[in-house]
């Protein structure tokens, strides 16, 4: 049986690296390590070129996720983000076949019909994210938002965020149960609280591997899943190879305890 795809988002090597190297250097890096896929993100883009990058990623044979940070609903407004059909054509321009954005303010009052005629615009596929805010970081919206998507029959997947979750105290279990037949994407991160209160990413404990296991299983078996946690360390190579790994593993019982 294939192992299911593994991404990296390049965020997990600190923002200061990825911006130092830039974002092409992190290519053969996943190549090497057995990754798939590679999510560019779009806050840390310095001066790259889109066609390079699409170039080198397609030569050693990786997939792209475009990520974004804009939200597809803002506050107010009925009509999707105005920037959405840009940053489309932006992650197509980076030979992503995926754009990743958060929810934001999603009401029942949000013009699907007009998402839709975007979207048949572009031929990258939407994956809506839960971040870390109250109002696109809940289950709640998430329900109302799918709901709504499958009465329009609308081509768009979430990209379920295990630790963000944390950030609003809600269960990922729950949310694994109630949206997990939506998901298409799984950004894969531990959350520890540090000694001013705040949350951060952490690299996964057994313990966590385990329980990522667990909500995968809500999920498409062959779910695409992703590090987006701390990857730092002298060897980047062997070390993403050893994440990869655990990743791809996740969801088979008898690895889930499997140490990284």
């Amino acid at each position: 049986m294939n192992k299911p795809p593994v991404s990296i988002s390049l965020s997990s090597y600190g923002a200061e690296l990825v911006r130092q190297r830039g974002q092409g250097s992190f290519v053969e890096v996943l190549a090497a390590a057995g990754a798939t896929h590679i999510e560019w993100r779009e806050e840390l883009l310095t001066l790259e070129d889109p066609a390079q990058l699409a170039d080198a990623t397609q030569s050693q044979g990786l997939e792209s996720i475009y990520s974004s940070p804009m939200e597809l609903w803002l506050a107010g407004q009925s009509a999707p983000n105005p920037e959405l059909l840009s940053t489309l054509k932006r992650a197509e321009a980076f030979g992503a076949r995926w754009l990743k954005v958060s929810l934001g303010y999603f009401t029942d009052n949000n013009d699907l019909q007009t998402l839709a005629l975007q979207l048949q615009q572009s031929p990258v596929h939407l994956l809506v994210e839960n971040d870390q805010t109250l109002h696109g970081g809940r289950i709640e919206p998430f329900q109302r938002f799918f709901a709504d998507i499958e009465q329009h029959q609308l081509p768009i997947k979430m990209t379920f965020d295990i630790g963000n979750w944390q950030w609003q105290d809600q269960s990922a279990a729950s949310a694994a149960r109630l949206l997990g037949r939506h998901v298409g994407y799984v950004h894969c991160k531990a959350v520890a609280r540090r000694a001013d209160g705040k949350l951060v990413a952490v690299p996964p404990a057994a313990s966590d591997l385990h329980l990522w296991g667990q909500l995968l299983r809500h999920m498409d078996h062959d779910v695409m899943r992703a590090a987006e946690y701390p990857l730092q360390g002298d060897d980047l190579v062997q070390l993403t190879s050893e994440h990869v790994a655990a990743l791809a593993h996740l969801g088979q019982s008898r690895l889930e305890s499997a140490h990284v």
